[in-house]
């Protein structure tokens, strides 16, 4: 089975869409392996977005994630990958189709509810950060 790291991002949980949010996974057949409430701290999320650092955003990213509690969470599935983006949606909200997570509930493109892994080797290196329990 592939796994998958998500995070429902501050604005998701402040917002609390996190049942309605982990219902859309759930409902598309994949399963919660591992979820957490956990507040990041900025070493995590400085981590977490290292591929942004020379980025003039990278600072405003941290910030946000920072900035409250996330729900992480490991979920798995035959392309869980593949399949959690397409349920989240396109980046910027404008773009994503309306039946996505960032179709329905995202605000703006910078604070766009939910993260999940981009490839099977971005999930094992997120996982291993956010889940060190559960690396393997």
């Amino acid at each position: 089975m592939e796994k998958s790291l998500v995070l429902i991002k501050p604005d998701g949980v402040e917002r609390k869409l996190i049942g309605e949010i982990i219902a859309m996974y759930e409902k598309k057949g994949l399963n919660i392996t591992a979820l957490k409430m956990i507040q990041p701290t900025r070493e995590i999320a400085e981590t977490h977005y290292a591929e942004h650092r020379d980025k003039p955003f990278f600072n405003e990213l941290v910030t946000y994630l920072t900035r409250g509690k996330v729900c992480a969470m490991i979920i798995e599935g035959d392309n869980a990958v593949k399949i959690v983006r397409k349920i989240n949606g396109a980046t910027d909200p404008a773009e994503a189709e309306l039946g996505t997570i960032r179709g329905k509930y995202a605000l703006t493109k910078a604070e766009n509810i939910v993260h999940a892994s981009d490839s099977v080797e971005s999930a094992v290196r997120e996982i291993k950060l956010w889940f060190p329990e559960e690396a393997q």
